[in-house]
């Protein structure tokens, strides 16, 4: 690769207060490392009770010369030079994470309700709901001297098709998977989230295992013959063959002396998050962490060709990240 390239990210600030900002998006030429900041979100109407489920700019799509920025409730559209043109609603998005557009189709996890939601862009309508929530069944157990009842569940999430446009009321708000990755590529959406231990294919209106993947990650998709995803938990980013060795990536840590609000519950906001994934080309990706960080990888060679650091404020997270097409 002659030049790397630019690419957008979308930053999430846990733990902010109202009066600051709640994250941004900015472009980042990971050639020169210039950054500059196109977007700060701090609208007032936010709310900002819990951790982050209604704060900051998450996944980013582009079609034609539009940028598609999911937000809590609503996906907002801008121009290309960033400005608001208008947004996109349904009573079934919340807690929207990523997004993915393939064949004049966006499609969006709604995290809060166990779903991804398929839109149309040339008819600008939702077209599709598709409903992945796992369900327990609740025993009284003893657990050493002590009565409890524990949901045990299924190994594989309940599957159902809706349509986002009846008001019927399915899916309620529930959040099994923790919804945050979704991937088309022909004719199959990819979809995972935290509490998945699967990359799930669905097909033909049937839910079934891609990969084994671990909990706790982020940006699951599939690569080659494998899976390309944030190994969240684990503090790295991992390309895992179906057959044959991991590639592993630490992400990049900093001393705490050196970085800002780390004295923050590790539930709220805590260094070398992994969040936000895309594929540059010719064996090179790139990956986003907390303190807001762009990481380049080469998987020919095993390793880090260089990171971009944005903010030491460990609260401030890359969340969505993808290359710059224009």
């Amino acid at each position: 690769m002659e030049r790397l390239p630019t690419v957008i990210a979308s930053t999430v600030v846990r733990s902010a207060h109202q009066g600051e900002s709640h994250g941004g998006v900015y472009l980042i030429d990971l050639e020169t490392e210039a950054v500059e900041q196109v977007i700060d979100y701090d609208d007032p109407s936010i709310s900002w009770e819990g951790r982050g489920g209604d704060r900051g700019l998450r996944g980013i799509a582009f079609y034609e010369d539009e940028v598609y920025l999911a937000a809590s409730d609503e996906i907002f559209v801008y121009t290309k030079d960033f400005r608001l043109v208008r947004s996109i609603r349904n009573e079934y998005l919340r807690h929207c994470h990523e997004t993915y557009i393939s064949d004049h189709r966006l499609y969006v996890t709604s995290t809060g309700r166990d779903s991804v939601l398929e839109y149309d862009l040339r008819a600008r309508s939702f077209v599709k709901g598709y409903y992945v929530r796992f369900e327990g069944l609740t025993r009284l157990l003893n657990m050493r001297g002590y009565n409890m009842n524990v949901t045990l569940l299924s190994p594989m999430p309940r599957f159902q098709i809706f349509d986002p446009n009846s008001g019927e009321g399915l899916p309620a708000t529930s959040n099994t998977c923790h919804l945050n990755s979704v991937y088309y590529e022909g004719g199959v959406l990819f979809v995972s989230g935290t509490r998945c231990a699967h990359l799930l294919a669905i097909n033909d209106s049937k839910l079934t295992s891609f990969a084994r993947i671990n909990y706790g990650t982020h940006n699951a998709q599939p690569f080659g013959e494998g899976v390309l995803l944030n190994d969240t938990r684990n503090n790295c980013v991992s390309c895992l063959p179906r057959h044959g060795e991991a590639i592993s990536f630490p992400i990049k840590g900093y001393e705490e002396r050196s970085l800002l609000n780390s004295g923050l519950p590790q539930d709220h906001a805590r260094q070398a998050f992994g969040r936000g994934l895309c594929i540059l080309g010719e064996g090179l990706i790139a990956g986003g962490s907390s303190p807001a960080t762009v990481s380049v990888y080469d998987l020919s060679t095993y390793r880090t060709v260089k990171t971009i650091n944005l903010t030491m404020d460990v609260r401030n997270t890359v969340h969505g990240l993808e290359v710059w097409p224009y």
